[in-house]
């Protein structure tokens, strides 16, 4: 076989960063962040599960909250959720139970969303049963969704997904069901498991099977570290909180760390920089898994809002994403600066921020969450306004823009 030449490879390589919207800064800073070797010698041993029945957030006390609340926003978002779906309708959805291939999205992005309608089908349905859960008080709603999670695991479903470095979509799609699982059956649980143990004996099993088989796979370059990692890091915690599971728990945890370390002086993550004029929206879809990671942790008692690794914290990635949202120019020379911001408009995208809210006070955080609640995301932190914002933050929506966005995730990140 002929070997490229260094320069050839070098030059092949630039080209397709090129392709992929990746700058050459990008690249060079990638080369600096943590790498997955310098991940797996990380001590995180003082990171165990303190509580398998916390959520990401206290059901119980919000639940109660909402009964009382005269903050109209959260009245007619509760309201909108209360009536629920159908549970004989949802369980008579089929459950995935075959190989999972999806085709890229960028090169094929018709066939990936048809290929992708189930999937995001089922994060809908545990999302909306746990959403309904919540906001009526009713246990149908939670029993329903524990019974629709055992069918799945009955079947061994998402176990089959297909992988090829190449080829990674369906090990890409199935991340946020598994987070969407999760932190949705985690809401539910507690009411549900002196009634229906087998259940929930079989849904641990299978989840905590699910997140060991797929989180086992590395990933090529960026995958294994970039916001990919991030999203395996989610329902790694996650998971492993529901399962006592420390192992899973750290590595969740090691995200946290692995992002820290890898920040620039201002707050920039490498790997998401590297995405060229999607560099800003990058760097705030990889905050919408870290805060909800450190939120998972928050509950166990961790406070990562508060932790500093390398001279870094959450905030400085944060603040380093909120001035580029003001202005392209904060980017520097890391990525060009006609950056796309049509995430903005997305209220899925802002997730992260009603979560961040409740550790710390931002004026222009609070100004772009006002301008979209109620918002939620389907898989990662489900129905964010209901579950998180201040009674006392908004009394009620502003006017719905007449067109909105409907995207979900990002699926070649």
């Amino acid at each position: 076989m002929k070997r490229t030449s260094l320069a050839g490879r070098v030059g092949l390589r630039l080209t397709l960063a090129m392709l992929l919207g990746v700058t050459a800064s990008g690249l060079a800073l990638s080369a600096q962040a943590m790498s997955y070797e310098q991940r797996q010698k990380l001590d995180l041993s003082e990171y165990t599960v303190t509580d398998p029945d916390a959520s990401y957030f206290d059901v119980k006390a919000r639940m109660a909250l909402l009964q009382q609340t005269d903050n109209d926003l959260l009245q007619y978002n509760r309201d909108q959720l209360e009536p629920g779906p159908s549970c004989q309708q949802e369980l008579s959805k089929p459950a995935l139970d075959s190989v999972i291939r999806i085709p890229g999205y960028y090169p094929q992005p018709q066939a990936w969303e048809l290929a992708s309608e189930p999937l995001f089908d089922f994060e809908d349905t545990v999302s909306n049963l746990a959403g309904a859960y919540v906001a009526s008080g009713d246990d149908y709603y939670a029993d329903c969704l524990v019974r629709f999670l055992d069918k799945w695991a009955t079947q061994d479903a998402l176990s089959q997904f297909y992988y090829d470095r190449l080829e990674p979509q369906g090990w890409y799609s199935t991340e946020s069901m598994m987070f969407a699982a999760a932190m949705a059956y985690s809401i539910v649980r507690p009411v549900v498991a002196d009634k229906r143990p087998d259940a929930i004996e079989r849904i641990n099993h299978w989840l905590n099977t699910l997140a060991h088989q797929h989180s086992s796979i590395r990933g090529g370059d960026p995958s294994c570290c970039n916001n990919h990692f991030y999203r395996r890091a989610l329902y790694a915690s996650m998971i492993g909180v529901l399962t006592d599971d420390d192992e899973l728990f750290q590595f969740g945890v090691s995200a946290v760390y692995s992002a820290l370390s890898d920040m620039t002086p201002r707050g920039a993550l490498p790997h998401e920089m590297a995405r060229g004029r999607r560099a800003s929206h990058y760097q705030n879809y990889a905050l919408l898994y870290l805060v909800n990671i450190m939120q998972v942790a928050y509950r166990q008692g961790y406070d990562l809002f508060d932790f500093e690794y390398d001279g870094h914290t959450v905030d400085d990635a944060i603040q380093f994403a909120l001035d580029t949202f003001d202005d392209p120019a904060a980017l520097g020379d890391l990525a060009t600066h006609a950056q796309y911001y049509g995430f903005l408009d997305d209220e899925q995208y802002l997730a992260w921020m009603e979560v961040y809210l409740q550790h710390r006070e931002d004026p222009r955080i609070s100004r772009y969450v006002s301008q979209r609640r109620p918002i939620d995301n389907r898989s990662a932190g489900g129905y964010v306004t209901l579950y998180f914002m201040d009674p006392t933050a908004q009394p009620r929506a502003l006017p719905e823009p007449e067109e909105q966005q409907l995207a979900t995730f990002e699926p070649d990140a």
